[in-house]
């Protein structure tokens, strides 16, 4: 298999790393996810993450609470699954930096965009923690601006589910799967697969998102390869 792209934003969503278990970090489901990443990164391709924080606490679910503070919870969360990533990449051999958008300088570097150019141009996975450092903004609009930043060809975005539909699948056994939308119809359908500020910045900067599920594994290698899995946003 030949790597269709030299440097991709993977975005992963905090469920994803719940496994099973619907809540905090699996170690198993973190370790196959490593190592997925580790064999594209010995295919050439420079890896940038952007990982949720939805698998330990998401801010519109704090109730009563001011949604600013929330949200500064949910980065915090963001950087709990960043750790739990870099030590599962180092552990397989590579080198990993994460970048904060929130100082936090004993534990990772701030987010400085050269750099993280610097890094991925010399082999170093780079995880983009705490989302964009700002509340009212999710790790999807966070995916799409470090993306922009950092000159990603694609955005590979894996979640729990294996693609887009017209509706929700879990609750309409009728729902249509989409192959291929683009930016326009995930506005225009009010398609809630990621948010419209994420799509309306990937439409400005002709930033094409795959969405295709993160279990099984393969899926990673797959859409790094080109293969036709999940549903492409163009």
């Amino acid at each position: 298999m030949e790597p269709k792209y030299k440097r991709i934003l993977l975005k992963l969503s905090g469920e994803a790393l719940a496994g099973k278990n619907g809540f905090g970090i699996d170690p198993a489901t973190v370790d196959e996810v490593c190592e997925e990443i580790v064999e594209v990164c010995n295919m050439g391709v420079e890896v940038a993450l952007v990982v949720g924080g939805g698998n330990i606490w998401r801010g519109r679910s704090g109730g009563d609470m001011d949604r600013a503070t929330a949200d500064y919870m949910g980065m915090l969360a963001t950087t709990m699954n960043a750790l739990a990533l870099q030590d599962g990449i180092e552990r397989r051999g590579l080198p990993v930096r994460v970048q904060s958008a929130i100082t936090m300088q004993q534990i990772c570097e701030p987010y400085i965009r050269r750099k993280a150019l610097s890094h991925l141009t010399k082999g170093r996975v780079v995880i983009f923690a705490c989302g964009t450092g700002s509340p009212f903004f999710s790790t999807d609009t966070t995916a799409s601006l470090r993306a922009a930043e950092i000159g990603a060809e694609i955005i590979l975005s894996a979640k729990n589910v294996d693609g887009v539909y017209d509706s929700d699948p879990k609750t309409n056994p009728n729902a249509v799967k989409f192959d291929s939308l683009s930016y326009i119809d995930i506005l225009d359908k009010g398609l809630k697969v990621i948010d419209t500020t994420a799509a309306t910045l990937c439409m400005d900067n002709n930033i094409p998102i795959n969405i295709f599920p993160l279990v099984p594994k393969g899926g990673i290698l797959k859409a790094v390869c080109g293969e036709k899995i999940g549903t492409i946003i163009s």
